[in-house]
């Protein structure tokens, strides 16, 4: 289910229980239709990261979410308000490409960022602006000590983003 979250209050606890966030509430139904939802398929099994669009085509989320892992098949989906329901406004999207900010450490969880393009982490956000990624914090602390801060990496991204256009246009015709 999509949440409206604290900024406080963005992991479960190990001890609450499935589907119990902390200080949270549930958001307007599709009030957040720039929350994304990464389902990843890899050698150990599904595992799931939470996103948020930037652009029709391009997806933030957290590097550590594919970091070290192989074969990994991501799927985004948009327009989820309860990811148990099927909803008609539900859009899924296969990701043909990612890419992982290269000074990216799992050990420190430094530049935990990444950048995913689909075919066709979670945001902290403040005053209408995505201003961090949830990263980490302890595995048994209620609120999350570490968030990515965007507006770092706001070139990274722009150099990515523009490889992607490059990646969309079509091959110039040859001249003979």
């Amino acid at each position: 289910m999509l949440l409206l979250l604290l900024p406080s209050a963005f992991l479960l606890v190990p001890w609450a229980g499935a589907g119990k966030i902390i200080g949270g509430r549930e958001a307007k139904p599709h009030s957040r239709p720039y929350m994304a939802r990464l389902s990843i398929n890899h050698e150990s099994g599904p595992t799931y990261c939470g996103g948020f669009l930037i652009r029709p085509d391009a997806v933030l989320s957290a590097a550590h979410c594919v970091a070290g892992k192989k074969k990994v098949n991501i799927t985004v989906t948009l327009g989820a308000h309860n990811m148990k329901k099927e909803e008609l406004s539900q859009q899924a999207f296969h990701v043909g490409y990612w890419v992982i900010h290269p000074n990216y450490s799992g050990d420190a969880f430094e530049n935990d960022i990444m950048l995913l393009k689909g075919d066709s982490g979670g945001p902290l956000i403040c005053n209408g602006k995505a201003h961090g990624i949830v990263s980490h914090g302890r595995k048994y602390c209620i609120f999350p000590k570490v968030f990515t801060k965007v507006s770092y990496f706001e070139p990274w991204i722009h150099k990515e983003l523009r490889k992607f256009a490059l990646q969309d246009e079509p091959d110039s015709p040859s001249s003979d």
